[in-house]
């Protein structure tokens, strides 16, 4: 089998390195002459990094409880601290110890829960959990495993939101160590190891979820071995301060299509998920996804529409992103549509502000009211900040609030096919009440674009395939003081 994913792994080198470079001026337009040598550039270190990988996987020995099925390769190692004692301590809080079942070394961070009951597989792997301690409040995690890495028709990966573990912690409060599902490939420990993330077990997660709803969000670690040390408070890390939006963006454009596409949507990355992605090329829209800084005013003319994803962090770090969108609407009427920090982004670009949530909301089961048609839906969301609805500009309105809190949860342009929405509509694991929004964006799209005087053809052209990759590029996940 590993030697099969070595020359499969190998000829996919080799095709990437091989692209036709044919001149195309409408593409290289589309792109700008820098997307294309950072596209290039990337490409150079993405085959390089393919080329080493093949040769691990080619002499690697096949994990003995797989029973076949591809493992989820990840060329970083860690050492296991299965069974060592941990502490879990919040900052100025209290303190629990309980059992290490990861990589055995410490951590800080943001300290959030979710009351997800299940999908900790795609929680985990969420870039908008990046630099947090993901605390379950669901009583056993890790009972149905981790699954492989296999990717879809649209070579996305089916059962996570990214390639690697993104929050920088875990917290339960009993894990199984064995698990007993049918498709899994290894143990929630054993991947947590793997990925160089520390977790523990054995805490009451309970009186730690009721510490964070009464002091809100707090920074807290997770130490394995050793004793708790009080003098170590003022070495805690605040994510809050680190713009988190870069370390998780695609640092060069990459594309994916969708065959027989009738439209293509240019996507900001601020840490999207892979579902997003699969809820639009699965609709008909082909989708090349840009960094979270790249200028789309210059190139949006040769998309059908503009997306801006999910991500980390405190949406006032992305100001290169709010100016490129404000420009983008002063100068485009193309149909625009965000999700959580896109939602975020784009009310900063029309004058809002944002506001820190005291708890964020994270979880599956979150009431969001439509104001425009009266229906509740359960939504799905995973955000510690928010939008002030009282500083939404006149020609921008409310279009959907949360019926726990009463925070804004979308907003809407009322004469322009512009909307964004602060809950999931993808939501995988979660409900999909909202997922028509997707419909709703694309029947936008479908609109303009019949009323284009001369039509544009701006589905992607063969020479954008062979060029850009066709998944994320530079996103190896790295410790937040290693780097800004």
């Amino acid at each position: 089998m590993f030697s099969r994913l070595a020359n499969n792994a190998a000829k996919e080198a080799v095709h990437h390195a091989s692209g036709s470079l044919a001149s195309n001026t409408r593409t290289v337009a589309a792109l700008g002459v820098s997307g294309i040598k950072t596209a290039a550039a990337a490409r150079q270190t993405v085959t390089a990094r393919n080329g080493r990988q093949t040769r691990a996987m080619a002499t690697e020995a096949p994990n003995a409880g797989s029973k076949g099925r591809d493992m989820p390769f990840t060329p970083r190692a860690a050492e296991s601290a299965a069974q060592l004692p941990a502490t879990f301590s919040v900052r100025n809080g209290p303190v629990f110890t309980g059992t290490a079942f990861g990589a055995n070394k410490n951590i800080s961070g943001e300290a959030v829960f979710t009351t997800s009951l299940v999908g900790y597989p795609e929680s985990m792997t969420d870039p908008s959990y990046r630099g947090q301690i993901l605390v379950f409040t669901q009583p056993l995690i890790g009972n149905y495993g981790v699954p492989s890495k296999e990717r879809d028709q649209w070579n996305l990966l089916r059962h996570f939101e990214s390639p690697h573990i993104q929050c920088a912690g875990v917290v339960v409060a009993d894990v199984s160590l064995r698990y007993s599902h049918w498709t899994a490939v290894e143990s929630l420990s054993q991947w947590c190891a793997r990925e160089g993330v520390p977790a523990i077990s054995g805490v009451d997660t309970r009186e730690i979820v009721t510490y964070l709803r009464e002091q809100g969000s707090s920074l807290a670690r997770i130490t394995i071995g050793d004793e708790y040390d009080a003098d170590e408070d003022e070495g805690f890390i605040d994510p809050g301060q680190i713009n988190l939006v870069k370390r998780v963006s695609t640092k060069a454009p990459f594309v994916v299509e969708s065959p027989g596409a009738a439209y293509h949507v240019a996507l900001i990355d601020c840490g999207v998920k892979e579902n997003i992605l699969r809820s639009l090329v699965r609709r008909g829209a082909s989708v090349t996804v840009f960094p979270y800084d790249y200028p789309i005013h210059k190139v949006a003319q040769h998309y059908d529409g503009v997306f801006i994803s999910n991500g980390p962090g405190d949406p006032t770090h992305c100001q290169d992103t709010v100016y490129n969108l404000a420009r983008l609407m002063e100068t485009s009427s193309i149909p625009i549509m965000g999700i959580c920090l896109g939602h975020q982004l784009l009310a900063l670009a029309v004058g809002a502000r944002t506001i820190k949530l005291k708890y964020g909301n994270r979880a599956h089961n979150i009431p969001a009211l439509d104001l425009t048609t009266g229906q509740c839906h359960i939504t799905s969301q995973n955000h510690g900040y928010a939008i002030d609805a009282s500083t939404l500009p006149s020609e921008f309105k409310e279009y959907f609030v949360n019926l726990n809190d009463g925070s804004n949860e979308g907003m809407m342009h009322k004469t322009r096919p512009i909307f964004s929405t602060q809950f999931h509509p993808e939501a995988k694991g979660g409900p999909e009440d909202s997922s028509y929004l997707f419909e709703k964006y694309l029947k936008n799209v479908q609109l303009a674009k019949e009323s284009q005087k001369v039509y544009k053809d701006n589905r992607p052209t063969q020479f954008i395939l062979d060029l850009l990759s066709k998944e994320r590029v530079g996103v190896e996940p790295s410790p937040l003081v290693s780097r800004a």
